[in-house]
């Protein structure tokens, strides 16, 4: 299973510092060669960044991700939002990356970064390919979501007060993370697609990852579920 992508597709969601400019230009270059469709989602974000100074760069991500944030970047609060199953979606996170030897300080152990950067170094494909289906996908799907037109519109009320020029440029035509975040969702269907499970999505009630007496064992996880859950591949 190829995981190189996921490990590349991680740095777009870390905060911007030197060599952020570097690695979306790498990611351009590499989704060209291997997801011309997610390619050509992406081609507006990669031009963005690079016309603009790191500054400018990390005062889009900010307002984007972390100042009245557009949408959240920590899966499981994506999920399940302060619903008990996030803590025991966050405990499992916390585990696999620790199997991993992965350190995500200063950021949760479910942010979507590290998530994905978890997806490339496991080897137990088996979670990976549930991860994925069962709760990245779905995350990612609505963290899109977030940038639907209302929302946007809102937001540019906010900026135009405070005349943040260069953040009024990103969302004029919609906000550029929202490229980046389609591009990933673009690569994990083409990676999962024909993957399916009777209870495809990770809902409210579920714990996705905890302990029960109900639970089955899948690779490393264990999956908590209200049905049974298949594999189907077409």
């Amino acid at each position: 299973m190829k995981k190189q992508q996921y490990l590349i597709l991680s740095k777009l969601f870390l905060y911007p510092s030197e060599g952020y400019k570097e690695d979306v230009e790498d990611c351009r270059l590499f989704l060209e060669k291997n997801y011309p469709v997610a390619a050509t989602s992406f081609e507006r974000f990669a031009d963005f960044i690079a016309s603009k100074k790191l500054y400018e760069i990390e005062e889009v991500f900010g307002i984007t991700f972390h100042i009245q944030s557009i949408c959240y970047l920590d899966v499981g609060y994506v999920l399940f939002g302060e619903d008990y199953a996030r803590g025991e979606f966050l405990r499992q996170m916390k585990n696999e990356q620790a199997k991993i030897g992965h350190d995500c300080s200063p950021e949760l152990d479910d942010n979507l970064p590290h998530v994905l950067q978890l997806m490339s170094i496991s080897n137990d494909d088996e979670f990976i390919q549930e991860l994925a289906v069962r709760a990245v996908i779905p995350a990612v799907e609505k963290m899109s979501a977030e940038f639907q037109e209302s929302r946007m519109k809102w937001k540019q009320k906010v900026l135009k007060k405070k005349q943040k020029a260069i953040i009024m440029e990103d969302v004029a035509d919609g906000n550029i993370y929202h490229n980046a975040i389609q591009t990933l969702l673009l690569v994990l269907q083409k990676d999962f697609e024909g993957i399916q499970y009777d209870n495809p999505e990770v809902i409210e009630n579920d714990a996705f990852f905890g302990n029960n007496t109900n639970a089955t064992t899948c690779g490393s996880c264990s999956i908590v579920k209200n049905n049974p859950i298949k594999t189907v591949r077409t």
